[in-house]
């Protein structure tokens, strides 16, 4: 490991310190970019971060005092990469070469770190994403099954969140079709069934416990990572399948299409600027509206 990725983990990443004041996504990209500019200017990139440095950038004393705090953590950063080894776990930072591109489009909020438990080759594959509700009707589990078979039968990986309802009823119609899935959980990785052809990735950490923060925030990394993302079933207004969909579309994250069930959620998201689709014969089916 090379001293920029340690740096950016000893950041990014609690490391078993539940006490650690490591940086969001989004104050990291600040601070990657008053960093990046000093050396630029003819600072030396491999310049020890003190205090005194860091106040010359622009940081205030405190904030300085923090950088420096997590900086100086290499033994425990040490210790949680070899417990993660241990459990089957691999990292990777946004310098590695199979970070995937996709998740570039989130610029401040794209995570610097991830941790991952299976098939790292996914990484690098073309992706199909599915959201949906936990508590799903039958017409919509049954799209929802029907995205997973197309992403199995048409060579695309399935991303999901790992959930009840419409997540799971994908992924296992894709695993049993033979195809591959990524699930991009908020609970601690080692407590995710890893099955063949499956990956399980998360961010800031692989021993984190599930919060509501951290199943909300995982939501924009689903949207992301898919070529196109499919809506099995949403709530009006509420639950993480509406916030995260509501995301894409003000982003523009990935195009976002809508099983129309003619359901108040599905029609909320169509007014927001989502694509209705009904039982697809094919993925390429979909296109947004305008390109049909």
């Amino acid at each position: 490991m090379n001293a920029a990725d340690a740096g950016i983990l000893m950041l990014t990443c609690p490391l078993g310190q539940a006490d650690a004041q490591v940086l969001t996504p989004q104050q990291f990209a600040q601070t990657a970019k008053i960093v990046r500019a000093r050396h630029v200017d003819g600072g030396d990139p491999t310049e020890e971060l003190t205090v005194s440095a860091l106040e010359a950038l622009g940081f205030t004393m405190e904030n300085s005092g923090r950088l420096v705090a997590l900086l100086t953590r290499e033994r425990e950063l040490s210790d949680y990469l070899a417990r993660a080894e241990q459990r089957g776990v691999f990292w990777l930072t946004v310098r590695a070469a199979d970070y995937p591109a996709s998740l570039r489009k989130l610029r401040g909020s794209m995570p610097p770190v991830l941790f991952g438990r299976g098939d790292r080759k996914l990484l690098s594959s073309k992706k199909i994403a599915l959201v949906g509700s936990r508590r799903l009707e039958s017409a919509p589990r049954k799209f929802a099954e029907r995205i997973g078979f197309l992403s199995a039968k048409e060579g695309f990986t399935l991303v999901s969140g790992g959930a009840a309802g419409a997540d799971s009823a994908a992924q296992d119609a894709c695993l049993d079709a033979g195809g591959s899935v990524i699930v991009v959980t908020p609970k601690r990785l080692t407590e995710e069934v890893l099955r063949p052809r499956m990956l399980i990735l998360s961010e800031s950490g692989w021993d984190l416990e599930f919060t509501n923060h951290r199943a909300l925030a995982r939501n924009r990394l689903i949207h992301a990572l898919g070529e196109k993302t499919f809506v099995a079933q949403c709530a009006n207004g509420v639950g993480g399948t509406w916030h995260g969909s509501a995301e894409n579309l003000r982003a523009r994250l990935s195009p976002l299409f809508v099983y129309d069930d003619g359901s108040d959620g599905a029609q909320a998201l169509l007014d927001l600027g989502a694509t209705p689709v009904g039982m697809l014969r094919s993925l390429a089916d979909a296109a947004p509206a305008g390109l049909v």
